[in-house]
Parts: structure tokens; sequence; C-alpha cells
């Protein structure tokens, strides 16, 4: 049932609801209700997320939640269209052990904004979509609280969405699914495509949260059925349980990086640190003739990290490939915009690392001095 899509006014269901309304007072269900899709849970989640949802509007926002589409001004002429749609992954499975359905919306949206801020756009609105195969009303609100405090945050809409009760598709534990799609703006004289990166140009690293939303089902079975630890145990070394380390809400860099922007240091590249790590995606930003070369020295791996290389047996190398190793987001500047670009970030209380330098070579990332 989309979410932009209840009934402004009675529909021939709504005109019927006196006589269901009748028959659950006679203690029976509905006949679709019995399948298993609760059209009346979900009327009740609606009437819970309507004000936090309108909370998130902006001055782009045209029109309400009723209708079968959400709309939204045009950005203008010299203005490009930025999409991106993700999901959360196996993060959720960690949610829904550890009762906590708060988080998993704001991971998404700021993983979305990052996406699409690697070419130099900022937010306009964001759709979502949840899936599962019971509705439960308040773990719904939940869900989509975490949706609106991201947008809010970020400064975005939440335009619309669709929630999809299918008996039969997703487990019947309660478990849900979850993935997003957002629209941004970037002039063309903002763009950030990558294809002016040259030997000698800085990497600089900006720290994660944790695990953002990638490596979940690694981290999952090396916690779970390799260590034979739980949520509850402490991240070793750490005053940190692993349901803190694991559920860390993905940070969002966009007031980070639209700083450096606004300082007039013109940014030649951004790698979001997601699946892959860092010898997958820093590649996605480069043109061809260059490597990106990093130190891995640099910078300190968190806990975490270290855990599941230990405790797994997991080769090094693969770390940097399934994890981002702490580093969240990578931006490529000139060697002379380095410093005020460090210190812009350091500014917005972001410790920025130098990672590495732009070297010549065939479009890959190089690890260098890996911690063993």
């Amino acid at each position: 049932m989309k979410r932009n899509t209840a009934a402004a006014r009675p529909s021939a269901s709504a005109k019927a609801a006196g006589k269901g309304a009748a028959r659950k007072a006679a203690g029976s269900k509905s006949a679709y209700a019995a399948a298993g899709v609760d059209i009346d849970e979900m009327d009740r989640g609606l009437a819970k997320i309507k004000a936090d949802v309108k909370s998130t509007k902006t001055p782009g926002v045209l029109s309400d939640i009723g209708r079968f589409g959400g709309l939204f001004a045009s950005p203008g002429r010299g203005e490009i269209l930025v999409a991106s749609t993700d999901g959360v992954g196996t993060k959720l499975k960690i949610a829904h052990m550890a009762g906590i359905h708060d988080t998993v919306g704001e991971d998404l949206v700021n993983h979305c904004v990052n996406d699409i801020l690697t070419q130099g756009a900022t937010p306009l609105f964001f759709l979502d979509y949840l899936g599962t195969s019971k509705l439960d009303a308040d773990v719904f609100a939940k869900v989509i609280a975490g949706f609106c405090r991201g947008c809010r945050n970020n400064g975005l809409a939440l335009l619309g969405g669709e929630t999809a009760e299918m008996p039969g598709l997703y487990p019947a534990s309660g478990e849900y699914d979850l993935c997003g799609t957002i629209v941004g703006r970037v002039s063309r004289r903002e763009l950030v495509t990558g294809e002016d990166i040259r030997e000698g140009d800085m990497l600089v690293g900006l720290p994660s949260t944790g695990l953002q939303t990638n490596g979940y089902s690694l981290a999952r079975k090396i916690l779970f059925d390799v260590a034979k630890l739980s949520l509850s145990d402490f991240v070793p070394g750490t005053r940190t349980t692993f349901k803190k380390a694991l559920l860390a809400v993905h940070g969002s860099f966009l007031k980070p990086v639209l700083a450096v922007r606004e300082a007039g240091v013109k940014i030649r590249g951004m790698a979001h640190v997601t699946g892959g790590g860092l010898l997958d995606n820093v590649p996605r930003m480069l043109p061809a003739g260059v490597d990106a070369a990093f130190d891995c020295s640099t910078w300190k791996v968190p806990a975490v990290f270290r855990f599941f290389r230990e405790a797994g047996g997991v080769d090094p190398v693969e770390m940097y490939r399934v994890f981002n190793m702490g580093v969240g987001y990578v931006l490529c500047v000139r060697q002379k915009d380095l410093a005020r670009t460090v210190e812009t970030l350091e500014r917005t209380g972001v410790r920025p690392v130098v990672a590495g330098q732009i070297v010549r070579g065939s479009r890959r990332t190089r690890l260098e001095n890996i911690p063993c």
C-alpha cells in the first residue's frame, strides 16, 4: 500500500468500513486479514507517522500525503538531477535481534545522501520501501521515525513510500526489508566527475562511525557462529557492546563536504566507502592513468574491525574489500588545497586523516602498510 496514496476521500473500501467494523465487533477478521494482510493495522501505522513525515517538508514539496505521486518543484535551468537507490542489507537482522528499529531508516537516508554527494549533489527528496510478512504498526512507526530524522538532518523531504505486507514471501518472524531512493541536484559547474584528478593530488579520509551499512553478513557469521558471542558482549579492548557497535548510525558526510566546498576548495573527486571497501569504491572516482595509493598506517583501525580480522581469520587485504576499516568517505584535492581542506573539516567536528595520494597507474586502489 503506497503511503502517499492514503485516500483523500472515501473509497469503495472505506464505504464498506462500517460493515467490516461490525464483523470485527462480532469477533471475526476480514477475509484479507485472515489471509495475512491487515489493512486496519496499516491505517494505524499511517496515523502514527503523518506528523513525523510532515516535519520533513521543504520549500520544494508541492503535495501532501494522499496523492498517487509526490510532487516536487523542478530545480531549474542548468541543474542536473542525481538519483540513487540502496538498502541497509543484513544490518536489519541485527536491528531485529536487538529490537531497535528507529535507526535503520536514518542509516539508509544517510547512505543515499552520501552516494549522490560523491558527484557534488545535495538532496531534494527521498522515497522509501518497507516490505514485511506481517506489519506491526508500532515497529513501522519507529522505522519511519528514523527515515524522518535522517531527512530532517540532511534537509530533504520524505516525499512518499511504499509499504508491502506480503505473507509467505518474507519471514513470519516480524523481520522486514528496507530500500530507499534519493533524488538530488547539482549545477553543471559544481558537478564532480573525477576527470581532472591527476598525479600528486591528495586523498583525505573522513572517519566512519562503524560498519556503516556493509559487511554485516560476514560480521554476523564471525560473531555468532565462529566466536559464539552475543550482542550483549563487549568488543574486546573496549567498553562498547557489539549491539552498540553494530547498530551505530551510518554517518552523513553532507555538512563537512559542503563546508569544504564553501571554503573555496575545488574537490576533484569523492568516494563513499560502502560494499567493496576502499579497494572497489575509490577506483569509481578515478580517471584513466592513475591509482589511489593509501598508507594504512595513517589511521587507527577501530577495534570492532580488528576483532573480526582476528576472530574470523580473515585475510588482511580482504578486510579492506569487505569493510570500510575506519574510513567512511574519501575526498581528493590538490596538494595546495590540502591544509585548507583539513582545517575546514576539523572546524565541522570531523577528524580527517591525510590517507594517501594519487600516483601513476591504472585506475585501482593500492594499499600500503596494511596492519597484520
